[in-house]
C-alpha cells in the first residue's frame, strides 16, 4: 500500500480532516493532500514521524514497508517510540504498571 493510500486511510479511520492532519503536524493542508494523492512522494523524515506519532503507527507501516505490520504491533511500536522521552523515573513507573497488569492476567 503506498504512503497516499495509507495516510488517507489512517485520516478517515481517524475521523479528521486534511487540515486537522496539517494542523497536528506542522504541514499545509495543500502538503498533506499532495502526499495523499501522490504528487508529493518524499517527504521528510521528520514529517513522517510526526504523521505516524498523530495516526499512533510506526513509519514502515506507515509507508507501507511492513509486511508483518499485524503480527508485530504498530501501536505498541508507536508507544515505544514515545517512551524514549521519558524521564528514568517515568520510565520505572510504567514498567511497574506493566508488571502489575501482566500479574493480573
Amino acid at each position: 500500500m503506498s504512503l497516499g493510500v495509507r495516510l488517507k486511510e489512517l485520516r478517515i479511520k481517524k475521523g479528521k480532516s486534511l487540515q486537522e492532519v496539517a494542523d497536528a503536524v506542522g504541514a499545509s493542508k495543500a502538503h498533506v493532500w499532495d502526499m495523499e494523492t501522490g504528487r508529493s512522494k518524499n517527504p521528510s523524515i521528520e514529517l513522517l514521524l510526526k504523521l505516524a506519532k498523530f495516526f499512533g503507527v510506526g513509519i514502515a507501516d506507515l509507508v507501507g514497508e511492513n509486511p508483518n505490520a499485524e503480527e508485530e504491533g504498530s501501536r505498541a511500536l508507536s508507544m515505544y517510540r514515545e517512551l524514549k522521552e521519558l524521564k528514568d523515573e517515568d520510565l520505572e513507573f510504567i514498567q511497574q504498571m506493566m508488571d502489575r497488569l501482566k500479574d493480573k492476567g
